[in-house]
């Protein structure tokens, strides 16, 4: 098949929960990568090796356990900096996921001042497509503040529809907040074009990067953003550590989040002055190990390399789209053809309940997701509460999708569909 990795299996080997065996002797076949990616051997060794060596708190410790960590700390900053193409390693903010990075953009443009102050008849735009950690937000701010909330809906093939961008952006617009590939639907949006809309007049964008940047070359500049975040455990790195990145005249407007240890110049108990970025926005002891861990895995991606990479997603996901046509009753949301979508598909299969179809599938070793996947609002639109979602990733094989789809015919049969 065009398009798929050449070393795949090579890259099989990597990741050794995919040699796991389920119950009844079943193989594991992984398809929920867009909820959770699995890890490379060189992302747990890198983490237990720094546990059990270099283990120390960063930045304060005045001994070589403690220089070691805070160096091991901010090279995994490095690397995420230039993953993505960040100007400065100084933009590259780490929190605790993605949730928590747009938690902080909206609350600290709630306290801001200036340019970025928002109040009572401003607006802010979202989709409605996107998940609910870029939705409850933004929300919430504009409830505080007396703004309003907007948003861009979808066409009936699951793409924005910018018929009334000039319209929904407008001289009231301080923030657009969107995602740029849909967790639900797989939608790659156009964020270019709608950051340059939204800068002409003169709102800041936010972009959700967290299903785009496991799978899809990443140059935060080149994408019109002036906040983008993601999450570290969606692409091949742990839980627990996300990356806020942000134009320097941005972040260095926004006043702090939390207050504490680290993101301090001086403390008196009359008043405080803060650090500098990145420490302004990283209070505390931060994700040490986690961070190092994130450094490994975006070094594993760009040694694979990420054009190669989305290739890889494209062609797994035309041919996923194929199989699942094959399937009597089986309705995609979303786009149908490749180019425009991302490697996850949610789906609904008449006369069966997502649930169902999830246990049975995994009856057979095949891991999918069954529910809302924190998409409510795009689920509403398309007059259903909830689907199936299969999602691939870079160690998926076309033999894989076709155990997905073996299984889905065998569904039916068992609940004697139609």
């Amino acid at each position: 098949m065009d398009g798929l990795l050449p070393e795949l299996e090579v890259i099989r080997k990597d990741f050794p929960i995919l040699e796991r065996q389920l119950a009844g002797g079943m193989p594991l076949v992984y398809l929920d990568s867009a909820n959770t990616s699995q890890k490379p051997q060189v992302v747990i060794d890198t983490m237990v090796d720094h546990l059990e060596r270099h283990n120390a708190n960063i930045s304060r410790a005045m001994h070589q356990l403690g220089a070691e960590s805070t160096e091991a700390f901010e090279a995994a900053r490095d690397r995420v900096a230039a993953f993505i193409k960040a100007p400065s390693r100084d933009e590259v903010i780490f929190t605790k996921n993605a949730t928590e990075a747009l938690n902080l953009v909206a609350n600290t443009l709630a306290w801001a001042t200036g340019d970025l102050a928002i109040g009572a008849g401003d607006e802010v735009v979202i989709t409605e497509m996107e998940h609910h950690s870029n939705i409850v937000p933004w929300q919430l701010l504009t409830e505080r503040k007396g703004a309003t909330l907007r948003w861009f809906g979808l066409t009936d093939d699951g793409r924005l529809d910018l018929s009334d961008i000039d319209e929904l952006i407008n001289e009231r617009t301080k923030v657009v907040s969107l995602t740029w590939v849909s967790n639900m639907l797989g939608t790659i949006n156009p964020v270019a074009q709608i950051a340059a809309r939204a800068h002409e007049v003169g709102a800041i964008v936010v972009v959700d990067a967290s299903q785009a940047v496991p799978q899809l070359p990443v140059d935060v500049v080149a994408s019109g953003a002036d906040v983008l975040v993601f999450t570290g455990h969606k692409v091949v790195g742990p839980t627990g550590i996300g990356v806020l990145w942000g134009r320097r005249e941005v972040l260095e407007s926004l006043p702090v989040f939390h207050g504490g240890g680290e993101m301090i110049e001086t403390v008196t108990m009359a008043r405080s002055t803060y650090a500098g970025l990145p420490h302004k926005f990283e209070a505390g002891t931060p994700p040490i190990i986690e961070a190092i861990g994130l450094g490994a895995a975006v070094d594993y991606l760009d040694h694979v390399g990420m054009e190669a990479i989305h290739a890889h997603e494209q062609a797994l996901t035309g041919y996923a789209l194929e199989g699942l046509a094959s399937v009597p009753g089986l309705t995609v949301l979303g786009p149908r053809d490749a180019v425009s979508r991302g490697g996850a598909i949610s789906f609904e299969l008449a006369g069966v309940h997502p649930h169902d179809i999830a246990q049975v599938l995994d009856s057979r070793g095949v891991a999918v997701r069954a529910g809302h996947h924190c998409a409510k609002p795009a689920h509403a639109r398309f007059g259903v509460q909830a689907s199936t979602r299969m999602s691939s990733y870079l160690y998926t094989t076309p033999a894989e999708i076709d155990a997905l789809v073996d299984g889905l015919h065998h569904t039916r049969s068992y609940f004697k569909v139609g």
